[in-house]
């Protein structure tokens, strides 16, 4: 008697199995217990990422020679690619390896590039004289030096496609949407999660670019090596503890894409074949049945099931979703770029002989992140579902959108800020002296990074958890992926944007907006360019999102 009751208790709803291919129990695996091994290598992760990332900038100008814009672009396009790799590694992921296997092998290419990168920094100058490429590259630095640097960058770059889809999905996938307990744990995860990611980005702000800029360059890209190394070293140990999801014999991309192929063979019906489709869509629910009913043609052969033709309906409900929060990963890119440049220009003093570099002032947009996670998830949500009466306060889709209109702000004020900026060199007659502090408290810069910080709070997580949701269970990997696609087409948008605005308006010996003397640029008009199109995203954000139809009702209530 005492046997068989926890036995059905305990059985997970959603058919996972250990490492050994077995059934498991809520009891002895997945939940908390796995989910502090998986956010403990994500931390690694960010850790690692951000130790590169958020001094580049200042390498890639001070050490390597580049101009403000090059060295923007070069950055923008390391990170687009970066964020749109993981489309790839979802799919080897959701298709062949699984989850756990592509974080494992994902890892072993990110430590390898992190290695390369040590060495190159490591790497002696040979010529002190010579232009590479005069538009691109001045070289303090060797050739070899400079083609080790992409090569490691990219192959972190392919790292983290593997690494970043694969390891929040498997996270989520620890505790089961079927229990009522663990389904509002999951939305937790979430925002623990994101939490975990600020720390180890913030802690890398803080320690590796002090290192960076006042130690070495080869220690400060060495550290997040050892760092993934330990965290591939962890996540291994939670081996036995994690649920693993059971894959479907058909691939979820063979299944939608069928979908697709069989409606456009099927355009043109014969009045028998129409026949099928109205018999097959009285089984759709009625709202999915008048959406995209192009995609209801597939039913007509009997070879798409009314599953796979709901399945291919979630996906394509997602695009406009996606494509209107490309103006907020625009904004995004900025960070760890113009951001920056602006910070080393002030005054840098915490304290009579210790200046902090420019790169750490990111700290301060993620140390509201991590203020704000637990006033996010502990007061607002409390408050918000006394208002609303829907258990998570507020949707999904309202949570996004609330941090879609903070970045618009933050724009605003890091224009007016810049306007201050440009203002206080001329009238200390500084705009042509480079090495000179400009007399500015770089605390002006505080209210752009908190605010930025804060719309990551909501916007961010909040695509993260819209775009795991939102997709069939088998194709959550690719999910995750499409929100890290936000971003990397972000970022290519971006350096777009900056190339186009640096020969618009750096011709005939003129100062672009972009100048290499910022004293002279003009980042206030990009960020009220910025200010401009996040507007516009967002205005049409608003239109989608007010008729979009939740593929989980969990979602909207």
């Amino acid at each position: 008697m005492s046997t068989e009751k926890p036995l059905l208790l305990d059985t997970v709803a959603n058919a996972a199995v250990d490492y050994k291919g077995r059934r498991v129990l809520r009891s002895n695996s997945g939940g908390w217990r796995s989910a502090y091994f998986i956010i403990g290598v994500e931390v690694a992760e960010r850790f690692a990422y951000y130790g590169i990332s958020c001094n580049l900038i200042m390498y890639l100008t001070e050490q390597l020679g580049q101009s403000t814009a090059t060295a923007a672009e070069n950055i923008n396009t390391w990170s687009g690619t970066a964020s749109l790799l993981p489309l790839l590694g979802a799919f080897v992921a959701d298709s062949y390896l699984g989850r756990y296997r592509t974080i494992i092998i994902a890892s072993c290419i990110y430590v390898l590039g992190l290695g390369l990168l040590t060495l190159s920094a490591m790497l002696p100058s040979i010529s002190t004289s010579n232009y590479m490429d005069t538009s691109k590259v001045r070289l303090g630095s060797s050739e070899l030096q400079v083609n080790l640097l992409f090569i490691s960058l990219y192959l972190v770059a392919v790292g983290q496609g593997g690494h970043k889809p694969c390891v929040q999905a498997f996270g989520a996938d620890q505790f089961d949407g079927e229990d009522l307990v663990e389904c509002r744990a999951k939305s937790s995860f979430f925002n623990w999660w994101y939490f975990g990611v600020c720390a180890g980005s913030s802690v890398a702000m803080l320690i590796v670019s002090f290192v960076q800029e006042n130690l070495s360059w080869g220690l400060g890209f060495g550290i997040p090596c050892v760092v993934m190394v330990i965290a591939l070293g962890v996540f291994l140990l939670g081996t036995r503890t994690y649920r693993y999801s059971i894959k479907e014999v058909k691939s979820p991309f063979v299944r939608i894409g069928q979908v697709f192929v069989t409606a456009i063979k099927n355009w043109r019906a014969k009045p028998s074949e129409i026949v099928i489709e109205e018999e097959a869509c009285r089984t759709l629910p009625q709202h999915s049945s008048e959406q995209f009913k192009f995609l209801n043609r597939a039913l007509q052969d009997r070879v798409c099931t009314v599953n796979d033709v709901e399945e291919a309906k979630a996906v394509l409900r997602l695009v406009p979703i996606w494509a209107t929060s490309l103006g907020y990963a625009i904004v995004f890119a900025q960070t760890s770029t113009f951001f920056t440049k602006q910070g080393a220009t002030l005054d840098r003093t915490i304290f009579p002989g210790f200046e902090i570099p420019a790169a750490s002032l990111q700290f301060f947009g993620v140390l509201a992140m991590v203020f704000f996670i637990p006033v996010y998830d502990c007061i607002f949500v409390p408050i918000a579902r006394a208002i609303t009466t829907k258990p998570f306060g507020i949707t999904m889709l309202q949570r996004i959108g609330t941090g879609m209109l903070l970045s618009i702000i933050c724009m605003v004020v890091a224009a007016l800020t810049e306007i201050k900026r440009l203002k206080t060199a001329k009238e200390y007659g500084l705009v042509d002296m480079l090495d000179v502090t400009i007399p500015m408290s770089v605390w002006w810069l505080l209210p752009q990074y908190v605010l930025s910080g804060i719309a990551d709070v909501f916007t961010m997580v909040g695509l993260q958890e819209f775009f795991y949701d939102q997709v069939p269970i088998e194709l959550r990997s690719v999910g995750l992926a499409l929100y890290l696609s936000i971003f990397g087409v972000g970022n290519f948008l971006s350096s777009f944007l900056i190339s186009f605005i640096e020969e618009a308006t750096g011709g005939d010996g003129k100062d672009s907006w972009f100048a290499d003397n910022l004293n002279r640029a003009h980042l206030d008009y990009f960020y009220w360019l910025l200010a401009g199109l996040g507007a516009v995203a967002f205005a049409a954000y608003l239109y989608f999102a007010k008729s979009y139809i939740y593929n989980n009702r969990k979602s909207t209530i």
